[in-house]
């Protein structure tokens, strides 16, 4: 005999699209989901940092078994970097430390280095990231000290916009590809510019289609969650 929450596992099946709030980590996003939709398979289509906001792609029951299709899905992202402060993670999960800078940067500088950031790159991650390691989370050791670069790996970045310049932030739009870190970028662009760079904000406007306006507050994830609740999964990739 079927009970109710076997029944409401078979049943659900869909896209939760949720406005990730800051200092949560993407698995406690996940954690609620599952918890209000009575246990039923959950899983995202690409994590977020705990200290980034924005579009998590949460897919329940069937829609699972779509995620990897989903992750390959561009991605939007609104930052703001500190070209006056570094830290090993270069975002605020460390206390930031001041850079000795010779010269400021310039508005068209900026700008031009973010230009040589565009098309297909090699970008290496920061040490403070989920990637495996000799079968252990890069973070893990970077938590030990062990700060090093990781391997640089090709990425697709279509448009790097800077919106805002008041030094020392900056304010950058990113529209790219999978496997980007924004915060290799604001090292990156530290880098070039012979500053620091530490993101002091990052936030996913959208993942392909599902965006800021689609996304669900975190408080106004309903409970119990019904089909009605969710966006149907693409039957075309996209």
């Amino acid at each position: 005999m079927t009970t109710e929450i076997e029944s409401r596992r078979l049943r659900i099946s869909g896209l939760l699209i949720v406005d990730k709030p800051i200092l949560l980590s993407s698995m406690g996003a996940i954690s609620r989901v599952r918890g209000r939709s009575r246990g039923v398979r959950t899983g995202h289509a690409g994590t977020l940092d705990p200290l980034a906001t924005g579009v998590l792609v949460i897919g329940l029951g069937r829609a699972t078994k779509q995620l990897d299709q989903l992750m390959g899905l561009d991605k939007r992202y609104q930052t703001t970097i500190d070209l006056s402060r570094t830290t090993p993670s270069f975002d605020l999960e460390m206390e930031p430390e001041s850079v000795e800078i010779e010269s400021i940067p310039d508005r068209a500088m900026i700008e031009r280095s973010l230009a040589g950031f565009v098309g297909e790159c090699m970008q290496a991650p920061p040490a403070f990231s989920a990637i495996k390691v000799n079968g252990k989370r890069s973070y893990t050791q970077a938590r030990k000290q062990q700060h090093d670069d990781l391997p640089p790996r090709p990425v697709q970045v279509h448009a790097l916009e800077m919106t805002r310049f008041e030094w020392p932030e900056v304010d950058v739009e990113i529209h790219c590809g999978k496997g980007f870190y924004v915060r290799a970028l604001a090292r990156d662009l530290g880098r070039a510019l012979g500053c620091g760079g530490v993101c002091t904000r990052i936030h996913r406007s959208a993942i392909g289609p599902y965006n800021d306006e689609m996304a669900l507050h975190f408080d106004d994830i309903p409970d119990p969650i019904e089909q009605e609740h969710l966006q149907p999964v693409p039957t075309d990739g996209a």
